[in-house]
């Protein structure tokens, strides 16, 4: 990691202007390209089990607690997801560090990087285990919680404080897979653990035991998801083990994990804080729902998470090696796939959220249109600003974007704090707090990438009125055509969703991007499924 050193001086040309419109679309199809449809194909086996397993579970989970206890539950997870950055999360340093350096060579250093990141795991536990107290000694104040619930409350806080720890410990092997780019290797086993979680959390609220059973049940399966991925790492990478670090390298990469811990810490802030703000100043039921209406938009825009994940650290490999040119052809396609996506799963959610959570729960859960509307656009924008957000992490030059997303995540609170718990505005008041905050990371993310690959700031917002434009109109056609729409069965709504989401991405794909981008988009497709279907391994 010594030595790195990456400029963030403006440069001159615009390689997104000057590319020709049928320039041939770089390489990355080869042994990368291949290993980036196996790492998306492992991530969408793994998310489609968790959302199936989520689809069963949290019917069980709202019938067995109750309102208050659903409600209750999704803000101890948004704390405990506070509680992720004391834990240090050096993972996150580990990831983007091995991603960055896939081709050296020199494996005593990567392994004392390893080394390192779990000295820093060590150094930081017991911040993480201090602030596990505090919270759990605050929190029935916090909620208004009967006195005969206080104790039970404390001790599921302190087991998912546990939890995070143990987490953030299973992060470093992951991270170490992910960063060599061979995530894929964790196929099946992954998802079977997710489904045995699933089935673990319905038996132990089935059982009677609460909120304290479910959160052992959410500990125990991530003792059991670090031992899995401590055995597939030591399987699929050659170099990898633990030397004993120096003080001198401990800093050094401590050094470089403070910022991502920061960032961790604004991360969730940005991602959490919609949860808790609610549960203070609103209700835990209020909570409970805009959860349950917030589950069908955010599960399906996240879907994009599989598509930039997949690719991002194959990408890594590209900027450590300084070919910026392919770089930015890359990301071109990685934020049109992104908006694609993104736009195809919002206008499908809003189509068809309240026939799903009348099937589902009851239509009692339903914010109604107005805050459904809201959150899809929250989270279609969370999800935009995240694609440039892990492009600076592989340059791993962290400050200005921890700064600007500090501003963006306290603007962001204190606004929804505000027209949530002064205005009484409820979901409606959360969502635009949270929209407005993070309009800063739209417009300052895109800005921090040019500077690095050298593509003009108004070059990429002109580029994006089109496709902006676009998404604004369908969202608002579909928000208006869904209080015609009803389905009375779980097969009509299926054959609908699957429908729509299949039509809708013709015109988005032919009117809201350019016809350059249409073309590599195109070549890309086509050749990664060529690639990965004659298993062919090009260097």
């Amino acid at each position: 990691m010594e030595g790195i050193s990456i400029s963030s001086k403006p440069v001159e040309n615009d390689r997104e202007s000057s590319a020709e419109p049928h320039a041939e679309v770089p390489s990355f199809v080869g042994s990368r390209g291949r290993k980036a449809t196996m790492n998306s194909a492992a991530a969408a086996l793994e998310y489609g089990t968790r959302l199936l397993a989520s689809f069963v579970v949290k019917p069980v989970l709202v019938s067995g607690l109750g309102a208050f206890g659903y409600g209750t539950w999704e803000v101890l997870g948004r704390l405990a997801g506070q509680l992720g950055p004391a834990a240090g999360q050096a993972g996150h340093a580990l990831r983007w560090t091995v991603a960055h350096h896939q081709s050296s060579q020199d494996f005593e250093k990567k392994r004392r990087t390893v080394g390192s990141a779990i000295a820093v795991w060590a150094l930081l536990l017991p911040v993480c285990v201090i602030a596990s107290f505090l919270i759990a000694w605050l929190l029935p104040d916090w909620l208004d919680a009967p006195a005969d619930a206080a104790e039970m409350l404390r001790l599921t806080a302190l087991l998912l404080g546990a939890n995070v720890a143990m987490m953030s410990l299973v992060e470093i092997p992951k991270a170490v897979l992910e960063g060599e780019n061979l995530g894929y290797k964790r196929m099946g086993f992954s998802a079977l653990l997710i489904a045995v979680g699933g089935v673990l959390a319905m038996t132990v609220v089935w059982l009677g035991f609460g909120l304290v059973g479910l959160a052992a049940s959410t500990l125990l399966t991530s003792i059991c998801t670090g031992l899995f991925f401590l055995f597939v790492v030591q399987k699929s990478v050659h170099w990898f083990g633990v030397l004993c670090p120096t003080w001198s390298s401990i800093r050094h990469f401590f050094g470089l994990s403070r910022w991502f811990l920061t960032w961790q810490m604004v991360l969730q802030l940005i991602r959490a804080s919609d949860v808790i703000l609610l549960g203070v100043f609103a209700s835990v039921e209020l909570v409970t729902v805009y959860s349950l209406t917030k589950y069908a938009p955010e599960t399906a825009i996240n879907l994009v998470a599989i598509v930039v994940f997949g690719v991002t650290p194959g990408l890594g490999g590209i900027i450590g090696a300084g070919d910026l040119t392919k770089a930015t052809q890359i990301r071109t396609e990685i934020l049109s796939l992104t908006w694609l996506i993104a736009t195809t799963a919002g206008g499908t959610a809003l189509l068809w959220n309240q026939s799903f959570l009348n099937l589902w729960v009851g239509q009692e859960f339903d914010a109604g249109m107005t805050s459904t509307l809201l959150l899809v656009v929250m989270v279609t924008q969370f999800v935009l600003l995240r694609s440039d957000a892990n492009i600076i992490d592989l340059t791993l030059e962290l400050r200005a974007k921890v700064r600007i997303g500090f501003l963006a995540a306290l603007i962001s609170v204190v606004l929804g704090a505000v027209l949530v718990g002064y205005f009484e505005l409820g979901i409606v008041g959360l969502c635009v707090g949270m929209i407005v905050g993070r309009l800063v990371l739209n417009v300052a993310y895109p800005w921090i990438v040019g500077r690095y690959l050298g593509i003009h700031f108004f070059s990429q917002a002109r580029r994006a009125v089109r496709p902006g434009l676009l998404s604004i109109l369908v969202f608002l056609l579909a928000s208006s055509l869904a209080a015609q729409l009803s389905v009375i069965s779980w097969a009509s709504l299926v054959a609908w969703v699957a429908g729509t989401a299949l039509i809708l991405p013709m015109p988005l794909f032919f009117f809201g991007l350019n016809k350059e981008i249409r073309s590599q988009l195109t070549k890309r497709i086509y050749g990664l499924f060529e690639t990965t279907r004659s298993g062919a391994d090009k260097p």
